[in-house]
């Protein structure tokens, strides 16, 4: 069961599942090893899998016409990443899940997670309980980015998630915040 405790410690943080409805819930967990620049979501493929990250990092990103990358989730240990447009719409991924480091994660697929919900009341709720609390991020985040400057972006991330910034690549964290390498250069040198 060691596998699965940070999922089960993640999911008993909002909700108790039974004995008997934890059994059900990781006899859906498929565990999958990717390797460092691996890509486990991309475009034109239907997102299968809600993934879980048992150990490792992950970035979401998009490629936008000319090429340019932009990060929209950076992902470690008990995280979940996909393209979830595509998970939950299931229609072809816009995004790219790339591992940034040898990584670890669990994986469920969309079908068994519906059906497992439509039995488990408190599952419903932690999944529903999730979505709220990424919507609510994404909206902080969306504000954040048309209101702060790139030094209080960066700050306010490095601040939030010092484990995470010094983890990734500069170019990741800089997608993410939507700057430049060269500025989050800039302002260390300025700290």
């Amino acid at each position: 069961m060691s596998i699965y405790k940070g999922i089960l410690d993640n999911i008993a943080r909002y909700v108790q599942l039974s004995d008997d409805e934890i059994k059900q819930f990781t006899s859906i967990l498929k565990t999958t090893r990717i390797k460092k620049r691996q890509f486990v979501v991309q475009p034109g493929f239907v997102s299968e899998y809600r993934n879980y990250i048992v150990k490792g990092a992950v970035r979401v990103f998009y490629l936008d016409d000319l090429g340019k990358e932009h990060t929209v989730i950076i992902a470690v240990e008990d995280w979940f990443f996909t393209d979830f447009y595509s998970y939950i719409h299931r229609t072809p991924a816009e995004y790219y899940a790339e591992a940034l480091e040898d990584s670890l994660i669990l994986q469920m697929k969309y079908e068994d997670v519906e059906e497992l919900c439509s039995r488990i009341h408190s599952l419903c709720q932690y999944f529903r309980l999730f979505t709220e609390r990424s919507m609510s991020y994404s909206y902080k985040r969306t504000i954040s980015n048309i209101s702060k400057t790139s030094e209080e972006r960066y700050w306010e991330y490095v601040n939030k998630y010092p484990q995470i910034a010094n983890r990734v690549p500069q170019y990741v964290l800089a997608s993410y915040l939507g700057i430049s390498p060269e500025s989050i250069s800039r302002i260390r040198s300025r700290s």
